[in-house]
């Protein structure tokens, strides 16, 4: 029987597989009083966000910690236990004892963030460019085998570890048919309508994770997808809007949202749960820019009070920047000696700025604590 997203066809292997429609839903979204208001409410609180961005002094800092921040979150929700401090002492030493494993599948995140915002400057959004963000994203991890920036070639499954494809809880489609519905996805991508940005970004995220098109990494190039939408579509000048933390604390209901869309047609419901967090991460990112400001301004007055020598002032800059990082880092960084570099690391120590994190005597590192706290409040 065929539904409003798709129907569910039984294969020659004895199997059902999911079949998708193409995008835009038929019948088209339904605009209910309450669809309308959390869509003016998302838009409005996007706007904020994006004006807030730029009171900050240096905005392109804010993004590149966010970046890292949403590399932590989506690769978490795939089972990851890396933290955003294992991030940052990676790129600080990548020679660190004790790290988790899986550090390097979050950095191939922030990679893959990164490619493919500045590939959108020269390449619209296309199955190149999500095939190329794929590559680079499992480079080197536990899904470098899968087809590696490649569509998949064989039949994949959704369920729990261990079940076999007629134990599935879902079934994407079939080669033939992922082929095809991710060809009339990039058309909807490019489509010009009347479709609010918003609304289409929902419905495409919806519509790539039903595809599954790769056989390792479709939750998160799902989730960069909603980011590089929104930034061609100029709703954001800047990439700061990240929903992994939204569907992260709600898993199961998001899950379920999916599930209601292929089963039950219900492309309202899920887009009232997508925009509800776009509008709860907006405000989040907002609190958050708002506390780096304050605390910018706190420490800059602490250290106009305590230290206010001008490398002093280069190193607090540094380390918004590089909240982990070693005295060899600053030297060079600042271009100063190794001996001006540890004293001015010992006045930051003595006035509650950095922390020194490893406990070593040798290739020490220190953390911008109270900066990383900010970050980490939903990491």
């Amino acid at each position: 029987m065929q539904g409003r997203a798709g129907s569910y066809i039984k294969q020659s292997e004895d199997y059902v597989a999911f079949i998708p429609m193409p995008l835009p839903p038929n019948p088209e979204i339904s605009y209910d009083a309450e669809l309308i208001k959390l869509l003016s409410q998302a838009n409005r609180e996007l706007g904020r966000l994006d004006g807030t961005a730029e009171t900050l002094p240096n905005p392109d800092l804010f993004v590149s910690m966010y970046v890292k921040k949403e590399a932590v979150l989506s690769s978490q929700i795939e089972g990851t236990q890396a933290s955003l401090t294992d991030v940052l002492v990676f790129e600080s030493d990548e020679d660190i004892k004790n790290l988790p494993k899986d550090v390097g599948e979050v950095v191939n995140y922030v990679k893959a963030m990164n490619y493919g915002l500045n590939r959108l400057d020269s390449l619209s959004l296309s199955l190149r460019l999500i095939k190329e963000i794929h590559g680079i994203l499992l480079e080197n991890t536990r899904g470098g085998n899968k087809n590696l920036g490649e569509f998949r070639r064989s039949q994949n499954w959704i369920g729990p570890g261990g079940c076999s494809l007629r134990e599935a809880v879902f079934v994407p489609p079939p080669v033939p048919e992922m082929n095809r519905a991710m060809g009339e996805l990039e058309l909807y991508m490019h489509k010009d309508d009347l479709v609010p940005t918003l609304i289409k970004v929902g419905l495409i995220h919806s519509q790539f994770e039903t595809i599954h098109p790769f056989l390792d990494g479709n939750g998160r190039v799902g989730r960069l997808l909603i980011t590089f939408l929104l930034c061609q579509q100029n709703i954001l000048n800047r990439p700061l809007l990240y929903l992994s933390y939204y569907f992260k604390k709600n898993r199961n209901e998001y899950y379920n949202w999916l599930m209601k869309v292929r089963n039950d047609g219900d492309w309202e419901g899920w887009l009232k749960f997508f925009l509800t967090g776009i509008i709860e991460v907006s405000i989040q990112a907002i609190s958050t820019a708002k506390k780096i400001i304050n605390i910018q301004n706190t420490h800059n007055s602490l250290v106009i009070n305590k230290v206010n020598t001008p490398n002093s002032f280069k190193l607090l800059s540094a380390i918004f920047i590089k909240p982990i990082l070693s005295i060899n880092d600053a030297q060079s960084q600042l271009d100063i000696t190794y001996p001006t570099a540890s004293n001015l690391f010992s006045k930051f120590e003595e006035i509650g700025i950095l922390q020194e994190i490893t406990g070593q005597q040798r290739n020490r590192l220190y953390a911008y604590t109270e900066y990383l706290n900010i970050l980490n409040d939903t990491v």
